[in-house]
């Protein structure tokens, strides 16, 4: 595809600006990390709301992005070789806008592949995790009388959130003294344990008080705080 036209998804949510970056997305934990990626790196893009409430995901224009109907999602008209790019996975999206601007990644190739691996590391384990235990603490697993589902993820966010806590010892984000792609990937999730799924008390968040600090950091940042509104819900 040699145009951003040539893409079905822009028939459903077509483009105002086909020079910018386009987003499909929602500002969920995923979603919000991509949005404040581009808040930070100050590229121009245009964000398009994939709404759950009508199942957008599973449309044949959304599927023709992204197979695995997740958000977000990207088209980068002005990708590698000049030629549109259409890109799924928040990591893999993280990683490519943080090479494409020269922003958030460590140059030195040891340092920037410590900072991949938390990356890395909260598409594999923090995410899910806490996934499971927002479904299982606030939505339809909490009636499951069978506690053990619960109590397993619960354990197992309680373990990384101590891992992070660690991490952040001594350290204002998670590579040092630096913000990064590490911390972008990260702080949208921790930050839904103690917001959207009232699990702060069920898991000691509080106790962290590392992640708890370096939450609010990174939450009090401009980008971060437009992020978590975009694209707006309405």
């Amino acid at each position: 595809m040699n145009t951003l036209s040539d893409f079905l998804i822009t028939k459903k949510w077509p483009a105002e600006h086909p020079d910018r970056l386009q987003l499909y997305s929602l500002p969920t934990p995923n979603g919000i990390k991509v949005s404040a990626m581009l808040e930070e790196t100050g590229l121009a893009y245009e964000p398009h709301k994939v709404d759950f409430g009508t199942n957008d995901q599973t449309s044949p224009e959304f599927l023709s992005l992204n197979p695995n109907n997740k958000i977000p999602a990207i088209i980068d008209p002005n990708g590698p070789g000049g030629k549109p790019l259409a890109l799924w996975e928040s990591g893999a999206i993280l990683i490519y806008l943080a090479e494409k601007t020269g922003k958030f990644l460590p140059a030195e190739p040891g340092e920037k592949y410590k900072a991949i691996q938390w990356v890395m590391w909260q598409m594999g384990g923090l995410g899910p995790m806490t996934g499971q235990l927002g479904f299982f603490h606030k939505f339809a697993g909490k009636n499951f009388e069978d506690r053990r589902p619960f109590e397993r993820y619960r354990d197992e966010v309680k373990r990384l959130l101590k891992v992070l806590d660690a991490q952040l010892d001594g350290r204002e984000f998670i590579m040092g003294n630096d913000y990064t792609i590490a911390d972008i990937t990260s702080w949208p999730w921790a930050r839904n344990i103690n917001g959207f799924y009232e699990a702060a008390e069920v898991v000691g968040y509080h106790d962290f008080k590392n992640v708890v600090r370096w939450v609010d950091t990174c939450l009090a940042r401009p980008a971060s705080q437009k992020a978590i509104n975009i694209p707006a819900r309405d």
